[in-house]
């Protein structure tokens, strides 16, 4: 368009862009020359970015960039500096013994801190952030130990786990599927016999019934009294505490077809500072022996 033929805004004096709505010209004013020269130095900015630092994806990987930066090396960097500044807590770890270890007040505290870390990474997931469980995954902070409490205990089910077919050195136990057993009305009174062990509330007929199938089927795992035994793995069925539920349908699902729950072993996949160092975190929250 010719210099006659541009369109001028009367009131302004600025060319407008030829576009109009409802009677409203658009003025064709000039960008601010700071805008222009920011946006010129941010695209000089983006492309230096690109080529100094990682960034086009290719089929293996990202392009490096010329100044090789690394944000996985820098961390890595960092963490190598922090085992280098512990390497003599965490040797002392490994060769603790851990029923003296409350008695070195910065080895325990450096434990516990670690092994919170630990426990946050590998046992949370099952056990709860807290450590609390969940219906199938016991409860860490109460005093219902199926292996044991202490720390040592602790250790010992930490790094060979329970009823897997990894380790050999596993706790194993196994309940029979009592389904296959017992009658369905001797289940019956079998279930209201154990449910009196820790309850006011239970059917006294069919648990008086109940009590001699339980010293015949039962009783050599869970014991007469139904407190249970460590040497077999047996939960304790007399204190109230259940790992998969208390009530009557819960119990009798778990008569009939039995509980078979797995733990990993943990030995393989942490070092022995870091298994002992859960053991301290577990054991101090309050359910440790």
């Amino acid at each position: 368009m010719s210099d006659h033929e541009k369109d001028i805004d009367q009131e302004t004096g600025v060319e407008t862009t030829g576009h109009e709505w409802d009677g409203i010209k658009e003025l064709n004013n000039p960008l601010p020359r700071w805008w222009l020269w920011t946006l010129y130095l941010c695209i000089a900015w983006g492309i230096w970015y690109v080529i100094a630092y990682p960034a086009w994806p290719m089929i293996k990987g990202a392009t490096e960039g010329y100044l090789g930066y690394s944000t996985r090396a820098n961390v890595a960097a960092e963490i190598e500096a922090v085992n280098e500044a512990n390497a003599d807590l965490r040797a002392a770890l490994t060769e603790v013994d851990l029923t003296t270890l409350t008695q070195n007040e910065e080895l325990n505290r450096f434990a516990v801190a670690g092994g919170a870390a630990v426990f946050r990474t590998n046992c949370s997931q099952c056990h709860g952030s807290g450590a609390a469980g969940a219906k199938g995954y016991p409860n860490l902070l109460d005093d219902d130990w199926i292996w044991g409490g202490a720390i040592e205990d602790i250790a010992y089910t930490v790094n060979h786990g329970i009823r897997n077919e990894t380790d050999p050195d596993a706790h194993w136990s196994q309940m029979p599927a009592f389904g296959e057993i017992l009658e369905a009305a001797e289940i019956d009174q079998v279930v209201e016999h154990v449910i009196s062990l820790s309850s006011t509330e239970f059917d006294a007929t069919l648990a008086t019934a109940g009590a001699v199938i339980f010293e015949e089927q039962c009783s050599a795992c869970h014991g007469v009294d139904g407190k249970g035994g460590r040497e077999v793995g047996a939960p304790n069925l007399a204190d109230a505490i259940w790992l998969y539920g208390g009530d009557k349908d819960t119990i009798k699902q778990s008569v009939i077809y039995s509980r078979f729950g797995v733990m990993p072993a943990w030995g393989p996949r942490l070092s022995k500072s870091d298994v002992n160092a859960v053991a301290a975190y577990v054991h101090q929250l309050g359910g440790g022996e």
